[in-house]
């Protein structure tokens, strides 16, 4: 086994060299912005959406949550304001 790390493609200095080329070529200019969109395109390519069984159930879920939630803040403001009220009288 070797300790030692290796880079994936094998060579270690060109990716410093690939990305300081991106840096400068990332401008404003219609280069850099059509350089930027097509990363872009391919990054969203690589997104595994979820279905909609899970979707559906984990928006049940926060709403069910916020609901819960919203209900226990509610009812400690309500009474903490009549706590405030009563020492206040």
């Amino acid at each position: 086994m070797s300790t030692k790390k290796s880079n994936r493609s094998g060579k270690q200095g060109e990716n410093k060299k690939e990305l300081g080329d991106r840096k400068k070529s990332a401008s404003l200019s219609p280069s850099g912005i059509k350089l930027f969109l097509s990363e872009v395109q391919s990054e969203f390519r690589k997104i595994v959406w979820p279905g909609a069984k899970p979707t559906a159930g984990l928006t049940s879920f926060v709403i069910l949550l916020v609901i819960v939630i919203s209900l226990y803040l509610g009812s400690v403001d309500l009474l903490l304001g009549k706590l405030v009220s009563i020492v206040l009288k």
